[in-house]
């Protein structure tokens, strides 16, 4: 079963900070870096919002490391590993 806090967004914090992860999450799901892992969320049985909530999680968490660990984005990483997993 689906853990109810991994498919939301919490609702404490800045609601526009919320608002802009959702939006870039919504622009990430159609490119061909963030479109595998939107998919399988989706064969999941997800909602779209659901699926886009798990995708700006993502964003965030990946947001950070780079800026925590001062390096660039790399997409062969993000593909590598989405493909990866079934």
């Amino acid at each position: 079963m689906l853990d109810q806090r991994s498919a939301s967004l919490p609702f404490d914090g800045p609601a526009e900070l919320r608002r802009l992860l959702y939006n870039a999450a919504m622009s990430a799901a159609r490119t061909a870096v963030w479109k595998p892992l939107y998919q399988r969320e989706l064969a999941k049985g997800l909602s779209t919002t659901a699926a886009l909530n798990i995708l700006a999680r993502k964003l965030l968490r990946i947001a950070f490391s780079l800026f925590k660990h001062a390096t660039n984005f790399d997409p062969a990483i993000i593909l590598k590993n989405t493909c990866a997993k079934p």
